[in-house]
């Protein structure tokens, strides 16, 4: 064997606080690749989902509606029941119906009472405030978004249906056969496909300077927000997990990523590994551009909806300049203000002095059944004034070829 390839240099994103103090302190190791792990990584900037691309090319060959008929009906009851399925049909569902041999559901099981138990924290803070806002630095994925215009409308109902998306995954059996979060899970993978389609036919598709539409890179990132970002939010506002929950909770998203069409050489298999996704992301990704201002200005920025909701507003986004630190912030629009940042920092000191009820018999049981009330009813709520759409039907018509 030859000599051990020299890492690469942490890029400009992790160089700036708090990301600096970040990689310090938070992986317990140095996570940089290589420029032969850089360049392995960024092939897959070129590629999709094939299975699910090959299911959005057979919704177009059928008369209208068929398909996705024929999609439903395997969602909802396997693909058994769908007379004469088409080869792409049984393809795509051989894969997801297929449980590989390292899936342990006592994790699984684990794994949604830990998030259970993040509350509206989880969904109000962490979920908005750092994984969505954070992920509008990489620019490349922000291009889709944009696209559909009215960016002060969609944002909302993009958010709570995100967030009715991640209820239903975490929630206890949340990921069985035919529950709510793996159905919905296939159904926003057929919806990344018909988006990518949609941006593989638009002339002014800069493949050179924004790669292949909904990548697998992208697609990586996503799920890595849903877990290590998702965490690390919730331990910036006083929350506390055990190894063993962390285990868990990186176990249950690497099945989450394989169900969600992420190739399984990108698919983290631990903590260290998802640490390791993160830097090539921030290396390769995190370079925000006026769309990352527009996407962050739709989520952030004041709508005349009452003093409370607008309170709200601006107590999440002190809590993103808090964590994203203030280079960011600034590139991304988010209000300076003090007042509220310091509420955001009294609010993770009062959190993390009332972590220690845990050590009372039957308050860790409390708190996760008290969580998820709070976040379904948060959520709902949102989801109902926004019109929100937990089937993404609105993403049928991309299948159409003109």
């Amino acid at each position: 064997m030859g000599p051990t390839p020299e890492k690469l240099p942490n890029p400009p994103a992790l160089t700036v606080f708090p990301f600096s103090l970040f990689m310090r302190l938070l992986p317990g190791q140095d996570v940089r690749a290589t420029a032969p792990q850089r360049e392995s990584f960024r092939r897959f900037a070129d590629l999709g989902d094939p299975l699910a691309d090959d299911l959005v090319a057979m919704i177009q060959r059928l008369p209208t509606g068929q398909g996705r008929a024929m999609f439903e009906t395997a969602v909802e009851q396997g693909v058994d029941a769908v007379p004469d399925p088409p080869e792409e049909l049984v393809a795509f569902f051989a894969s997801v119906d297929d449980q590989p041999y390292w899936l342990d559901h006592d994790k699984l099981e684990l794994a949604a009472r830990v998030t259970m138990r993040t509350g509206v924290v989880g969904i109000g803070l962490a979920l908005p405030g750092l994984a969505l806002t954070g992920g509008y630095l990489a620019s490349k994925a922000d291009k889709p978004l944009v696209g559909t215009g009215d960016l002060q409308r969609m944002a909302p109902r993009r958010l709570n249906e995100t967030a009715t998306w991640y209820i239903d995954v975490t929630s206890p059996g949340g990921l069985d056969r035919f529950a709510d979060g793996f159905t919905g899970t296939l159904r926003v993978r057929l919806m990344h496909a018909l988006v990518r389609a949609a941006m593989n036919r638009r002339e002014d598709w800069d493949y050179d300077n924004w790669d292949a539409p909904v990548n697998q890179v992208q697609l990586a990132g996503t799920l890595m927000l849903f877990s290590l970002a998702n965490l690390a939010g919730c331990q910036a506002m006083g929350m506390r997990f055990s190894d063993r929950e962390r285990d868990a909770v990186f176990h249950f998203w690497r099945y989450v990523g394989l169900l969600m069409g992420v190739h399984p050489e990108l698919v983290p298999t631990s903590e260290a590994d998802t640490w390791r996704l993160f830097w090539l992301e921030a290396d390769t990704e995190f370079e925000p551009d006026e769309d990352s201002f527009l996407l962050a200005q739709a989520l952030h920025a004041d709508r005349d909806e009452g003093w409370a909701t607008e309170l709200g507003r601006a107590y999440l986004s002190s809590y993103s300049r808090l964590i994203l630190g203030k280079t960011n912030a600034d590139r991304l629009g988010l209000v300076d203000n003090k007042g509220l940042q310091a509420a955001v920092l009294a609010t993770s000191a009062l959190n993390r002095a009332l972590e220690y009820r845990r050590l009372l018999p039957g308050m860790t049981w409390l708190s996760e059944e008290l969580g998820q009330r709070a976040r379904k009813g948060l959520v709902s709520r949102g989801l109902m004034e926004t019109g929100g759409d937990r089937s993404y039907g609105r993403h049928d018509q991309l299948a159409a070829t003109g």
